[in-house]
């Protein structure tokens, strides 16, 4: 046999690399599939998991439940707002949301407005009226944006006399302290180190010095030291959490009851799960079934299988956001979607983690399965502005213009898609402050040449709405591009029974 030459095999790679089905719109249909799957897992969980709440507060058996629905709706009304929401608003709008964000976040501590304390030992809900809203939630998508607006395209200090404060790397780092410190006010700290990941993914993703993020890691871990030395419930979570990694629970009825009953709900389901709905341990036995606990029902409900499809759809949901955020038209846009994937991800692993013994319990929900009106809403529209970032990559704008938009996006009328271009007035005004500054400015990207033009409409074809119909050479080879084309800890309500064990 025959053996082919470098040339040739270089070749042959190269055709067979090319003749590989190709999407550029694969982000933006992977993100969807993930996203519409974890929330229809959410909502069935809502109807299954909510029944033991619904008969404590005296309504009928699915009134959470379809509470809950009602937040999914609009949840998924804001995500199709964010899709629809041109990036030139939503830079405009990130202040006020921020703004919006710590008056939220203030009110906490008003007596009257802000509760929660007896409850389930932090402050951190307000009541306004009919509306209950939990400002850390909003705080945390909030400070996520400003960080994609402040720190895209700036170069972070390199030295301790370019630290000033009005670098915005100093900006938002005192803006993060400041809600950082009002969370742990609230006395919800396992939120407040969740916030604390946001941020510090956020500075890595902006190119900070990774020394910066290792001595703030370092102080987080001296901290939680001294909070597991300090004692009180909190110091009792650590002991639990020593005794859940190494399988010992020393007091399944006292500090360790929580998490000892989650086990025996995820032993319980096994393979398969006892069925949807026929679940034990949200009769008064798991306490939180509903939100921090809500993984240890999937597990008892829908078995292993079911457990695994959610860890699965989250890390679908993780590699497809960052390649996302490695393919977007500007530096805004990729540090929005990698600090929102990250965001979502770290939360997910972090309740995961817990459930099933890995760290110590806190009040931190699964995102897009917990019952929560805040958190569904939020996550939902965070998700949407995650999704708009894949549909304007410019491999999928520039599909979506020679081929047309997605059927999800005709039904649902988001507009097509768009490559920011500044116009000549904007650029000679920036070139013309540029020269007044002084400042040595990065090159500009050269224009494309007319090779790379065609190579690029050999790809993905002419636009459509720069095609001229009158012109038969364009005709003649838009025919030919298709020809060629692919196709497309908490209060515990009533009396918590310890469960028999199962044989």
């Amino acid at each position: 046999m025959a053996t082919q030459t470098p040339q040739r095999r270089r070749r042959t790679s190269r055709n067979w690399k090319l003749s590989m089905p190709k999407h550029p719109g694969l982000d933006y249909l992977m993100l969807r599939i993930a996203i519409f799957v974890l929330v229809g897992i959410g909502v069935v969980m809502a109807f299954s998991a909510t029944m033991t709440w619904s008969v404590i507060e005296g309504n009928t058996v699915w009134a959470q439940a379809f509470r809950q629905t009602l937040y999914v709706v609009l949840g998924l009304v804001a995500f199709w707002l964010a899709l629809r929401t041109p990036f030139s608003t939503v830079k405009r709008l990130t202040p006020w949301f921020l703004a919006f964000a710590g008056i939220l976040t203030m009110l906490v501590f008003v007596p009257g407005i802000g509760v929660g304390r007896n409850e389930v030992g932090s402050q951190s809900w307000i009541v306004l009226g009919p509306i209950r809203l939990q400002p850390s939630e909003i705080a945390r998508i909030a400070v996520a944006m400003f960080g994609a607006l402040s720190l895209a395209n700036k170069r972070p200090p390199r030295t301790l006399s370019e630290v000033r404060l009005n670098n915005p790397f100093v900006i938002y780092i005192l803006i993060s302290m400041v809600f950082f410190g009002a969370m742990i006010a609230e006395g919800n700290l396992g939120v407040a180190m969740t916030f604390a990941v946001v941020v510090g993914f956020t500075l890595f993703f902006a190119g900070i010095n990774w020394r910066v993020i290792a001595l703030a890691v370092t102080g987080a871990f001296v901290g939680l030291i001294f909070v597991f030395l300090g004692g009180g419930y909190r110091g009792e979570r650590f002991t639990t959490f020593f005794g859940a990694f190494t399988g010992n629970f020393t007091d399944t009825r006292g500090s360790a009851f929580q998490s000892y009953q989650g086990f025996l709900s995820l032993a319980d389901g096994s393979l398969t799960g006892v069925g949807i709905g026929q679940s034990r341990a949200k009769w008064f036995y798991l306490p939180e079934a509903k939100n921090d606990f809500v993984f240890a029902i999937i597990g008892e409900e829908l078995g292993l299988f079911g457990g695994v499809l959610v860890i699965l759809m989250f890390v679908i949901l993780g590699i497809f956001g960052l390649r996302t955020a490695m393919r977007a038209q500007n530096q805004f846009q990729s540090l929005l979607a990698a600090t929102l994937t990250a965001t979502v991800a770290s939360q997910a692993f972090y309740n995961i983690s817990y459930v099933i013994g890995l760290m110590p319990m806190t009040g931190v929900q699964l995102p897009l399965i917990s019952s929560g009106g805040t958190s569904t809403v939020v996550t939902l529209g965070a998700m949407g502005l995650l999704a708009s970032v894949a549909r304007h990559e410019p491999e999928a704008v520039s599909y979506m213009q020679s081929y047309g938009r997605p059927l999800f996006d005709r039904v649902l009328m988001i507009p097509e898609p768009t490559v920011a271009v500044p116009s000549a007035r904007a650029a000679a005004g920036g070139q013309r402050s540029r020269e007044r500054s002084g400042r040595r400015q990065p090159a500009r990207r050269p224009q494309q040449t007319r090779p790379e033009q065609r190579r690029a409409d050999q790809r993905f074809g002419t636009a459509v709405t720069s095609r001229s119909r009158t012109s038969s050479s364009v005709s003649a080879r838009s025919a030919h591009n298709h020809s060629h084309s692919h196709p497309n800890q908490k209060g515990q309500p009533g009396t918590w029974r310890q469960r028999p064990i199962r044989h």
